[in-house]
């Protein structure tokens, strides 16, 4: 059984995030079926490592043009990395550019309209487990006491954000690659690669250490 002691010490969160967030945690886990100590620890590392720690519910776009053309290569081209992207050292890039960023990056993905339509910042990744993209707002809108198609900041609150990240674990089937102990698999359902992979394991084992052994 998940108690506000174990979840703190399966994820080093302070005393402060342990009280925000173990509530909403343990409401979504038993609404998704997330339901054995393998399951938990598995959710915990991955939401873990999305939310960096249980501090960020938002998508942060403040990227170096550098980095964004690594990241994003594909997807937007040299110069408008350079005129929208954070200089090397420089001062932030400026909200308005950052949401250029997003529309640019996520057009015509994940149900989003084209980069006019604004959808790209406007479901932009949100809650624990970093929902983006139109269509992934709508497939998780029925499960949710909140209507984030009309409303997207709604997944930035507490409970919506844990549950956000829970309806969205059981409807990719993670519950099931959990049980397996597949990280990396469940990495790359998430992630669509494996960024990151090495924190998640690194997570997953503490988890696995508290929740498994008792």
């Amino acid at each position: 059984m998940l108690t506000p002691s174990n979840f703190q010490r399966a994820t080093g969160v302070s005393d402060a995030l342990r009280d925000k967030w173990f509530p909403r945690i343990a409401a979504s886990m038993s609404s998704f079926g997330i339901n054995t100590p393998l399951r938990q620890a598995h959710f915990l590392a991955q939401v873990g490592h999305e939310s960096a720690g249980f501090t960020k519910v938002e998508e942060g776009l403040n990227y170096r043009y550098g980095v964004l053309l690594a990241m994003f290569g594909n997807r937007i081209s040299q110069d408008a990395a350079f005129k929208y992207g954070r200089v090397d050292a420089g001062p932030d890039a400026h909200p308005a550019n950052q949401k250029m960023i997003a529309n640019i990056i996520y057009a015509n993905r994940n149900g989003n309209g084209d980069v006019a339509s604004g959808d790209g910042y406007r479901y932009r990744g949100r809650g624990l487990i970093q929902i983006t993209g139109k269509a992934n707002y709508k497939a998780i809108a029925g499960q949710l006491s909140a209507d984030v198609v009309a409303n997207p900041d709604l997944l930035t609150e507490n409970l919506q954000a844990a549950m956000s990240a829970a309806a969205w674990w059981k409807n990719h089937g993670l519950n099931e690659l959990a049980d397996l102990d597949d990280v990396t698999r469940i990495t790359k359902v998430i992630n669509g690669g494996t960024n990151g992979l090495d924190d998640r394991k690194s997570r997953l084992l503490k988890a696995k250490g508290i929740l498994c052994s008792t």
